[in-house]
């Protein structure tokens, strides 16, 4: 028997392609339904996939070949496919944001059809069920191909002949993600890459800015630490207790990993040259001129910020105010202090290293039968339906790799 442990995004899958096998599955989950993040995400749309994913872009401490191998193990359209034509969730694009969503617009449709999938082909699910432990069965002189395992549960232990980790990290703990399996993992000797929370809000900021709380618009993030460097563009939002939206998530993970970072904001799609040139043609107010282009709170708190005061005219404007205003709208130099850390975190960055999974199968190198998947492994992408896909992924690869063990 297979024993898949966590009915989330990973897990399903996992349970879905083992079945294929023909051989029996058991998937074990601690809530009362499981796949809790797939209903929460997306606004409770669920961006199930991009409809177009750059492999560059994900981050991880584990070798780059690794994570593209493992990504091309299942393309993009195959995925679609898989969730249109099995699943039965017919999907569409958003235009401006390039992703992909149920038709339906309803997050619970994707859990409800992939579990029904795993019932409908003979997957056993066992829910309020919460794994203590999963260790090799003391069976010394047992031949290598009948190694078992020992899954301990709320609910009494379990013999599986193959494991299938998928109980995700430590974000969004509401969910039921509490890193029991980067626990067992750590505890069967894997090599483990540090935990932190990834694409998670960021805290802080000045008293001018905490009263721009509310305002969104679209930006590049450029975040750089001794270590690390990224950039984002999209959606950011000044929040009451700092800042949030895709961009400032999609670079929070260079600042949870360096308290020394610095992160630079260029506010607008306009470079220095094209604002130096507004500047020294503008007649009417400077706030207006930059108002033109930002919300006008936010022009306004610039152009406090660079010493430009409220009544300057663009006749009147020094050398020196201009080139700092220039500055402030093209490399802002956005002041933060902390995160939110896995509370309101999307991933978990870190978990068992890529060098530690056979790439074709996920199963673990020092254990037989051992196999891990979803946001367990050292990998996670940008806001987009990345994640999904790393989910889907890499939970078909284990399913598939148990199933032929």
């Amino acid at each position: 028997m297979i024993v898949v442990v966590g009915a989330g995004a990973a897990g399903l899958v996992a349970a879905i392609f083992a079945r294929s096998s023909g051989r029996e599955v058991l998937l074990l989950e601690r809530t009362t339904d499981g796949g809790r993040k797939i209903l929460i995400s997306g606004g409770g749309r669920c961006n199930i996939l991009p409809s177009s994913l750059r492999q560059e872009r994900f981050v991880s401490s584990s070798p780059t070949h690794l994570v593209r191998g493992i990504l091309r193990s299942w393309s993009l359209d195959a995925q679609r496919a898989f969730f249109e034509h099995e699943v039965g969730i017919p999907l569409a694009l958003e235009e401006e944001t390039g992703k992909l969503f149920p038709v339906s617009n309803r997050a619970r449709d994707v859990r409800d059809g992939l579990m029904a999938m795993a019932v409908a082909q003979g997957v056993t699910v066992q829910t309020q069920t919460i794994v203590t432990d999963v260790r090799r069965a003391a069976t010394p002189t047992a031949p290598i191909d009948n190694v078992r395992w020992h899954v301990a549960t709320s609910r009494g232990d379990i013999e599986a002949t193959s494991v299938i980790l998928a109980t995700g990290g430590l974000s969004v703990p509401l969910t039921g993600s509490d890193g029991t399996g980067l626990t067992i993992a750590r505890r069967l000797g894997l090599e483990m890459h540090p935990t932190y929370p990834a694409l998670t809000p960021l805290t802080g900021s000045t008293p001018l800015l905490a009263a721009l709380s509310g305002i969104s618009l679209n930006v590049r993030i450029r975040a750089r630490s001794q270590e690390h460097t990224t950039e984002s563009n999209g959606g950011f939002l000044f929040t009451h207790r700092g800042y949030s939206g895709p961009s400032v998530l999609d670079v929070s993970h260079v600042a949870v990993r360096d308290a020394a970072a610095v992160l630079r904001v260029q506010w607008t799609e306009r470079d220095a040259n094209a604002w130096t040139r507004d500047l020294l043609s503008a007649q009417g107010l400077i706030t207006n001129v930059v108002a033109r282009y930002l919300p006008e709170r936010l022009a306004e708190v610039l152009c406090l910020e660079a010493g430009v005061p409220p009544d300057r005219r663009g006749p009147e404007l020094r050398r020196q105010e201009r080139t700092a205003l220039v500055d402030a709208l093209t490399s802002y130099v956005l002041p933060w202090s902390g995160d939110e850390g896995y509370k309101k975190a999307e991933v978990t960055g870190g978990g068992v290293a890529l060098t530690d999974v056979k790439p074709g199968t996920l199963e673990t190198f020092r254990h037989r039968g051992l196999f891990i998947c979803g946001e367990m492994l050292d990998a996670f992408g940008p806001i987009g339906g990345y994640n999904f896909a790393w989910a889907w992924v890499t939970g078909r690869a284990a399913g598939l790799g148990a199933g032929r063990s």
